[in-house]
């Protein structure tokens, strides 16, 4: 019998701004989402993903085709509700723990 998954709650964010590696050049921003577990761990994540956005951690800009947009940072962040560790996704028993030690 396998485990129930967990209910999971989506933190949303939109992005303008990030430490510009070249200064006056424009770039696009976004907006991104990520989901974590609905239970305890899973809101003390969301508290420490906070205080990394907000000190700008969590994006960086990168160039593709000669054209700045904003990605995600080194921060891992699941994108998916499912489709495992192999797609940003759960399940994925270590998550919570591996964005803890970065974090």
């Amino acid at each position: 019998s396998g485990t129930a998954p967990q209910p999971l709650f989506k933190m949303s964010y939109s992005c303008s701004k990030v430490g510009d590696p070249h200064p006056g050049q424009p770039y696009k921003g976004g907006n991104f989402c990520a989901f974590l577990p609905n239970n305890e761990e899973g809101l003390m994540t969301a508290k420490l993903l906070k205080k990394a956005f907000e000190r700008g951690l969590t994006f960086q800009i990168k160039s593709y085709n000669g054209e700045e947009r904003v990605t995600w940072g080194f921060i891992p962040h699941k994108t998916s509700w499912d489709g495992g560790k192999a797609r940003n996704g759960y399940p994925d028993a270590q998550y919570l723990h591996e964005v803890g030690t970065v974090l």
